[in-house]
């Protein structure tokens, strides 16, 4: 086989890799996208629990990585050595109060996320506001100012009634970009 012939048959099975990724991606983001929209409370708290759970097993590692370096460390002095072994402790007991309670770490965490997202928005449309003087079309800057902080507000005022709203989107979003993905997979030609 020339090196001509092999090239095209190298390029031609990268391009068939690339479109079947592109599609199989495509349509993970439509089933995900179908389960958050048609089962958005069960989904949401999976998440939330898988978020949680990792958050406390990290809370863990990080509390026993303290502690080892409290216990084991050689140029550590006195004040430093106490200040490792209750940070070490802390984060051990915080994260096996996590993992005991997935349920409402994972509670927490939505609020926790939702407010701080409201709180983002809020200084965004802030600050649309404030620089309206330099912006090349006030309207459009008016119009970003308002939008961001009356979002910012409904999540600081309903934080677990802007996530749902937020996970709902996120679910729309997948399914229909999901769709266009696995479209354009399916579409495209072989090279």
């Amino acid at each position: 086989m020339s090196t001509q012939a092999t090239g095209a048959a190298q390029k031609s099975s990268l391009g068939d890799g690339f479109r079947t990724a592109l599609g199989i991606g495509g349509l993970i983001a439509v089933v995900l996208g179908l389960l958050i929209i048609f089962f958005p409370a069960k989904s949401g708290a999976v998440t939330m629990q898988i978020v949680a759970a990792v958050t406390a097993a990290y809370a863990l590692v990080v509390g026993v990585v303290y502690l080892g370096t409290a216990l084991f460390g050689r140029g550590i002095g006195g004040w430093a050595r106490t200040g490792h072994i209750v940070l070490g402790l802390l984060y051990v007991i915080g994260g096996v109060v996590m993992l005991v309670n997935l349920g409402a770490t994972a509670a927490l965490l939505t609020i926790f996320l939702s407010v701080t997202v409201g709180v983002l928005w809020l200084f965004e449309g802030v600050l649309a506001f404030t620089t309206l003087k330099q912006a090349p079309n006030r309207v459009w800057g008016i119009i970003h100012g308002v939008i961001s902080v009356l979002a910012g507000l409904t999540l600081i005022l309903s934080p677990l009634l802007g996530a749902v709203t937020l996970w709902l989107l996120l679910g729309i979003s997948m399914l229909v970009l999901g769709i266009v993905q696995a479209v354009r997979a399916f579409g495209m030609k072989t090279v």
